[in-house]
């Protein structure tokens, strides 16, 4: 009797099995690199759909204080029609109007705090105990270093989340990827055009230099640095943290995802990696836990590999950094201020 099977977690796992994507780089020599960079490009820009267009940023400075040596500015910026953006942007109080400073972009993850425990806030015990596992205030830490920093809100999140809960027992960005996929417009991208809208905003700051951008974030963070940064040629250096796996464990295998870091069709032409990839050959840091239960570290070296031989094949491997840390799912700072040191 053939053997019958009634599990979709099964099934998938068996259709994911030595799955392939269909423009995966597989380690072509370094002349080719460039074609491979540029259909996997146009590729990813395909799926992730039309860019919503741009209106007036009009940005709004809500306050502006003095805490502890940093600036600490609401901003409010407008992206699209019907839709604003609020961030923390911090900069060392003594930071000049001069054109001359690097910026980075600091983008959260997957939780309940958004773009404040990125900024610092430990307003409230939560906050605290929330920044201390995770280490998770790397924009008010690179702030200290002497960037200016800027951490907005990911659609559905903090200042986004309609209330925090408007779907109890469900996950909202699944249900607003359902809700776009029927109209062909994808959180992941909104996501993204808020990120160069944010950048567009760096290079109107009297502070920044427009060439000294870059972008760092952890999980979901992590997910919109190396999509952004992959489509986004402004951003010059970029630090990805706790996001580095194959789709094949993370999403299939394990169900570890949502609806806002994911696009129709995306693992049928491109891993992680290959995405991850097509940031070469500028600058790129990827932060690896060996403690991290989110992202496994053997999954994440598996990635990394992958990584290494694309930056490899486009010259570039001098530029690819790795920061292998004991913790667990959380901003290591081992590496991070030296990157940015060096290359912004």
């Amino acid at each position: 009797m053939a053997k019958r099977n009634f599990s979709m977690i099964e099934y998938f796992i068996w259709r994911a099995e030595n799955w392939k994507p269909l423009l995966a780089f597989d380690g072509k020599p370094d002349e080719a690199w460039a074609g491979w960079h540029q259909a996997a490009l146009a590729k990813l820009l395909e799926l992730l759909g039309e860019f919503p267009e741009p209106v007036e940023l009009a940005p709004e400075v809500i306050y502006s204080i003095e805490e502890d040596g940093l600036i600490r500015e609401r901003v409010i910026l407008d992206t699209e029609e019907h839709m604003s953006v609020p961030c923390v942007v911090l900069k060392p109080a003594g930071m000049a109007n001069n054109g001359r400073g690097g910026a980075i972009l600091c983008s959260h993850g997957h939780g309940p705090y958004g773009k404040e425990a990125v900024a610092g806030n430990a307003s409230s015990a939560d906050r605290a105990a929330n920044i201390a596992a995770l280490n998770y205030n790397y924009g008010e830490q690179m702030a200290r270093r002497g960037y200016l920093t800027i951490s907005p809100d990911l659609r559905v999140f903090g200042e986004r989340s309609d209330g925090g809960d408007p779907y109890p027992g469900r996950d909202r960005c699944n249900v607003h990827f359902l809700r776009g996929m029927l109209l062909g417009i994808y959180t992941l991208t909104l996501n993204i055009w808020d990120m160069k809208r944010c950048i567009d905003y760096l290079e109107t700051r009297p502070e920044v230099d427009a060439g000294r951008i870059g972008m760092m974030g952890l999980s979901q963070g992590g997910t919109m640095t190396t999509f952004t940064s992959a489509v986004e040629p402004r951003i010059k250096a970029v630090d990805i943290i706790g996001y580095m796996s194959l789709w094949g464990q993370l999403a299939i295998g394990r169900g570890a995802t949502c609806g806002s870091q994911v696009v129709p069709d995306i693992l049928k032409y491109l891993d992680i990696p290959d995405i991850a990839g097509l940031i070469a050959p500028r600058p790129l840091l990827i932060e690896m836990g060996v403690q991290d239960l989110t992202f496994p570290i053997e999954e994440q070296l598996t990635g990394f590999a992958q990584v290494e031989r694309i930056y490899a094949a486009a010259g570039a491997a001098d530029r690819l950094w790795a920061d292998v840390h004991p913790g667990g799912h959380a901003f290591a700072s081992n590496k991070a201020f030296g990157f940015f040191d060096r290359y912004l």
